[in-house]
């Protein structure tokens, strides 16, 4: 048996959204060994919600939005900002329920106001939570939550609601990350090397320099910078090329335009 610090065995979780995101946590709890009665989820998204009730016994799709709310202990809020302003306050949560929001741009003073409820945990997970990897971010410090998603992921707990801004403005680079490993495989292939074996070659560099960072992780970002690059090397003159195009303050600047959505 798990313990995890609280009464999860019988519990019934529920999903306000069945999305991407939810899609993936739920995947990861069922490769976890988090004991879970029941997932209920929303029926909105139907392909997603009906290749999860194929896929695991303890899903059920509810009739609609309140009755997955009544059912459930946890209640996960996994819907889009302009979904959420449109519907929680139409909702009736209970003093008793435990919510977790992953609605980005509603803070919890406004979530708390809609929900009439105040046990509201803000979270970052992203879509690789469905294989138990990366960074959670939780805000505020919850026992509970950080030892459920702890199971799924790396658990980071935030003192301050306004930090929490930077790490929903990081999450934007997931997808310029997957264009720069797109770039370098159709380089590769542009130069005569076959397809399947460019991405697979671009996909396990990427992969080790990641797991080479956790490895060497008594070394500081700057560090392994330093390290990666001998004088004159193509390290560093790829490094240096980069550095001259400004590549790495248009990457600034991006950042800190996605920020300001927050």
């Amino acid at each position: 048996m798990v313990l995890l610090g609280y009464s999860a065995l019988l519990m019934n979780i529920g999903f306000l959204g069945t999305g991407h995101i939810t899609y993936s946590i739920i995947l990861g709890i069922f490769k976890s060994k988090l004991k879970i009665k029941k997932i209920y989820i929303s029926p909105r998204n139907r392909l997603i919600s009906k290749k999860l009730r194929k896929k695991f016994k303890k899903i059920a799709i509810s009739k609609n939005n309140q009755q997955l709310i009544d059912k459930s202990n946890w209640v996960f809020l996994a819907v889009t900002p302009q979904v959420g302003h449109r519907i929680l306050s139409g909702l009736k949560f209970k003093k008793s329920h435990n919510i977790i929001s992953f609605i980005s741009t509603i803070n919890l003073e406004k979530l708390k106001k809609y929900t009439k409820t105040k046990n509201i945990t803000r979270v970052i997970p992203l879509p690789f939570i469905g294989i138990r990897k990366g960074p959670v971010i939780i805000y505020p410090k919850n026992k509970k939550i950080k030892n459920f998603f702890d199971k799924l992921g790396k658990s980071i707990e935030l003192n301050n609601e306004k930090i929490s801004k930077n790490f929903w403005t990081t999450s934007s680079l997931m997808a310029p990350f997957y264009n720069f490993m797109m770039v370098t495989s159709n380089w590769l292939v542009q130069k005569g090397v076959n397809k399947k074996i460019a991405e697979d070659y671009t996909r396990e560099l990427f992969l080790a320099l990641s797991q080479d960072t956790i490895f060497k992780n008594k070394l500081s970002l700057k560090q392994l910078v330093s390290e990666s690059q001998t004088p004159g090397g193509i390290n560093a003159q790829a490094l240096k090329e980069l550095k001259k195009k400004k590549f790495y303050k248009i990457q600034q600047k991006v950042l800190n335009s996605i920020f300001k959505r927050f």
